[in-house]
């Protein structure tokens, strides 16, 4: 009862993060620890100086509290000026030996990695709703353009235009944005990807590894739409992420008979200018070939997985490989059901509802 009726100190709001914590005085110093309760989630008992207090993590966060040590009450009280005192000592004795703990922290880090007990945090639906706000500026700026042009309003046209490039630009950035990271869900849901090893190395890699590893492009269709996205990206590359020179990488131009020449930058290490390329392909086209793809991806098996990207749920290893991934990917109601169940479960737990 004493120490279910503590008082939360002041001194215990600076502690390192609840995981450092728990890992230090459980894991590694082996501290008696009273597991769940009511909205907590665990409960280590300390004593400094002889006086007794406990390390808890409770819904409203980890702290230090100072139990009440009077069998007569019934509520907890304010915290003793005693109790304040020690709670900002055994927050430092917390911070240091998290910091001396370092390489147990590490060498812990390796071993998760290793192994498939891992979620993997989901930001997709966030992702493609910016991707989705800048496509739509996108076309209201353009529709925009066109409304003042046929008011003869051609300044206003012009400006109008130019931001309706800006948005459709920022839109083709932010849906390969989204695809870096749907794709290793989508190749987590298909047990593709099982450790977080083989995340790590996937989430490294290049935007084409990170396609082949949730769609298979042997299919005709899907190395369509790789072959024309993967052009897409080299010219978004090259021409925001890489000095903005040219779509097609026209950094340079000469002057020739037949007039000014564009001298384009290439990838190629023996042959790195050239004065030929693909065409560029203009913004509000590539708008729409992305848009055929979005719409072939969800009409394909991988329909399915879109339920669980747009639950912004995490990815759980453990699930892709004990086949329960496998399970719900057999149609969408089955999806639907354990998304819904999924949801429940995570909310029971962000309350610390056991």
């Amino acid at each position: 009862m004493a120490l279910f009726l503590g008082s939360r100190t002041n001194g215990g709001r600076a502690l390192p993060d609840y995981f450092l914590v728990y890992f230090l005085l459980v894991d590694l110093l082996e501290f008696p620890n009273f597991g769940q309760d009511e909205k907590v989630a665990w409960s280590v008992p300390v004593q400094y100086e002889g006086r007794l207090y406990v390390v808890e993590h409770r819904k409203m966060g980890l702290g230090i509290f100072e139990p009440q040590l009077d069998p007569t009450k019934r509520m907890s009280g304010p915290v003793t000026e005693q109790g304040e005192r020690d709670s900002v000592e055994i927050c430092k004795l917390i911070q240091k030996a998290c910091d001396l703990a370092e390489p147990y922290f590490e060498w812990r880090a390796q071993l998760q990695a290793k192994g498939s007990e891992l979620n993997v945090v989901n930001h997709s639906r966030w992702l493609f709703e910016r991707y989705e706000f800048f496509r739509s500026e996108a076309y209201r700026a353009a529709s925009e353009s066109e409304a003042r042009r046929e008011q003869k309003d051609y300044t206003g046209a012009w400006h109008a235009s130019k931001q309706a490039d800006w948005f459709a630009q920022s839109a083709i950035e932010a849906f390969f944005s989204w695809t870096e990271h749907a794709f290793i869900h989508l190749a987590i849901l298909q047990g593709k990807l099982t450790t977080g090893e083989e995340v790590r190395v996937v989430a490294a890699a290049d935007w084409r590894a990170k396609f082949k590893a949730a769609i298979d492009v042997s299919e005709s269709a899907a190395k369509a739409h790789y072959d024309r996205l993967l052009d897409l990206r080299t010219q978004i590359r090259n021409f925001l992420a890489h000095g903005s020179f040219g779509k097609r990488g026209e950094a340079f131009s000469f002057h020739s008979g037949a007039g000014a020449v564009p001298l384009l930058i290439s990838e190629g290490a023996n042959h790195p200018f050239h004065i030929a390329g693909r065409p560029a392909t203009q913004d509000f086209l590539a708008l729409s070939q992305i848009q055929e793809f979005i719409d072939w991806l969800w009409a394909t098996h991988l329909a399915t997985a879109k339920l669980h990207l747009d639950s912004s749920l995490p990815s759980i290893l453990t699930y892709a490989v004990n086949g329960t991934y496998a399970s719900a990917m057999q149609d969408e109601d089955t999806m639907r059901e354990f998304v819904e169940h999924l949801e429940r479960k995570w909310d029971d737990a962000a309350n610390m509802d056991w």
